[in-house]
């Protein structure tokens, strides 16, 4: 393709993206297509010759489309928002277009030295301790999820816990790992991944009401595994979680992993970038005394497309003696002279792409400014959602929402616990049969309950008004062919 071709073809697909983004809303939210549809109206063998790229388009529009399910859809409130914005999207474009791997600081400076601007930028919005900054001990760096964050906090609290060891000899001790029913399943795959294996991994008992980690019962489980000679590795705190934005005490399990010199990392995943607003920085609470990593998913709320997580560090060394390998096709002068960040001792791939762009790019568009009134227009509409259930004498609430997800329970007199849950579910798959929203579902106590996640960025008070009045007439609708 010549860049003539390039650039022909390049404004039919930001004229079809922003066509997209325009007419989003007259998508069903989730696809309707059975499975194996796609598949089969694609052809078996690719093509012998070449293709006009107007015909890649068309087969988008045709086959790929109706099996989409649409994220920026107002309508989706079924998982923690995934943004993608204009500024964003451009940044990416940027990215791919300049093709650059930024392993290493002189592979590409530019590449280094903006993310590391970069996170300090967030690091400052998020009013975040002074030395998870670039600039002090500490310092951040962009992964493509809080899964890859995780994965990699654990491999530095084992280093520091194995005394540097575990790099070098592998697994040599039985370490351990701690969490709670409500931890992210990526931790759990991060020991797998880590040696440490399931086995490895401890559940600490929740709160049973506010569903966070229980810091004396984590007391406890810590000195138990240590008198059986175990050595704990890392402790997972959980500002947010999936299921209900549980939010754990950091300061209060920060206090048991002091006791016993274990590293605490702090999974802020959805949550954290709501700390760009003042009036959300109880969410900070801790990190500043207690923290040896930190992460959050820009990608999530902060209107960045995904994949873009990222982690901060209270102390570098642990992390990049965990990672860092350097044989001699990555020598340069100025890794050897240690005047550089090299991000490949950062991360699990030794490649990397160009991520800060897209975030520059949204904090330069938006500033402070247009990205706390997108965190405040989400909780707002979240709170109100609420408040409709609350008076609802049809539903009930499972708590009042800290920020943007809504879990509630439709109520269905008459029937048993079990009958109950059956009917919830189905009530969930007939809302999203119907196109207009999309909405999930967990568990607490044992009861199914419904999960309305608002966060996308064109949603607005209309979107959810029209789903709480669909969700109440379906509910009424379901409830007139049930007994009882």
């Amino acid at each position: 393709m010549t860049p003539e071709e390039f650039r022909r073809h390049g404004r039919q697909v930001v004229d079809w993206i922003a066509d997209y983004l325009a007419g989003v809303a007259s998508h069903p939210v989730m696809s309707q297509v059975k499975p194996g549809e796609i598949r089969d109206a694609l052809p078996a063998r690719p093509p012998e010759r070449g293709e006009p790229f107007e015909a890649v388009l068309a087969d988008l529009d045709r086959i790929l489309l109706p099996g989409i399910t649409h994220w920026q859809h107002p309508g989706f409130f079924g998982y923690f928002p995934s943004n993608a914005s204009g500024p964003a999207i451009l940044g990416d474009l940027l990215s791919s277009g300049l093709g650059v791997q930024g392993m290493l600081w002189v592979t590409s400076p530019a590449c280094t030295e903006l993310e590391t601007v970069v996170v300090d930028w967030l690091a400052d919005l998020l009013g975040l301790p002074a030395h998870f900054r670039t600039d002090a001990r500490g310092g951040g760096v962009i992964q493509d999820s809080a899964s890859s964050a995780c994965l990699v906090a654990l491999l530095a609290a084992l280093h520091r816990a194995g005394g540097g060891r575990v790099a070098v000899e592998g697994i040599d001790r039985r370490y351990t790992l701690y969490v709670s029913s409500q931890t992210h399943s990526s931790l759990e795959k991060a020991a797998r991944i880590a040696g440490l294996g399931a086995a490895g991994v401890r559940v600490v008992d929740v709160d049973p009401g506010t569903l966070a980690m229980d810091p004396e019962r984590l007391r406890t489980v810590l000195a138990k595994d240590v008198a059986a000679g175990a050595v704990p590795a890392m402790v997972c705190a959980t500002v947010g979680t999936t299921s209900t934005t549980a939010i754990d005490p950091v300061a209060a399990i920060g206090e048991v992993c002091r006791e016993h010199g274990v590293w605490l990392h702090v999974d802020a995943a959805y949550a954290g970038v709501a700390a760009v607003c003042p009036e959300f920085r109880w969410l900070n609470d801790g990190l500043g005394e207690y923290a040896d990593s930190y992460s959050t998913n820009p990608h999530k709320w902060l209107l960045t497309n995904f994949d873009c997580n990222v982690l901060w560090t209270a102390d570098r060394t642990p992390l990049i003696g965990a990672l860092s390998i350097l044989p001699e096709y990555l020598t340069n002068a100025a890794t050897s002279a240690g005047s550089v960040v090299d991000y490949r001792d950062w991360q699990v791939p030794l490649g990397r792409r160009f991520r800060a762009l897209k975030l520059w790019s949204v904090i330069r568009w938006y500033g402070a400014e247009g990205l706390r009134a997108h965190i405040r227009k989400c909780v707002g509409l979240a709170a109100d959602v609420a408040s409709w259930i609350a008076a609802d004498p049809g539903f009930e609430l499972h708590e009042q929402p800290p920020l943007g997800l809504v879990c509630f329970r439709p109520l269905w007199p008459g029937l048993v616990a079990a009958e109950a849950d059956r009917a919830t579910t189905r009530l969930m798959e007939l809302l999203n049969a119907g196109g207009s929203l999309y909405l999930t579902h967990t568990r607490v106590a044992g009861r199914v309950v419904l999960r309305l996640a608002v966060g996308g960025a064109a949603t607005e008070r209309r979107h959810v008004e029209q789903a709480w009045e669909q969700i109440r007439w379906e509910h009424a609708a379901l409830s007139a062919t049930l007994p009882g």
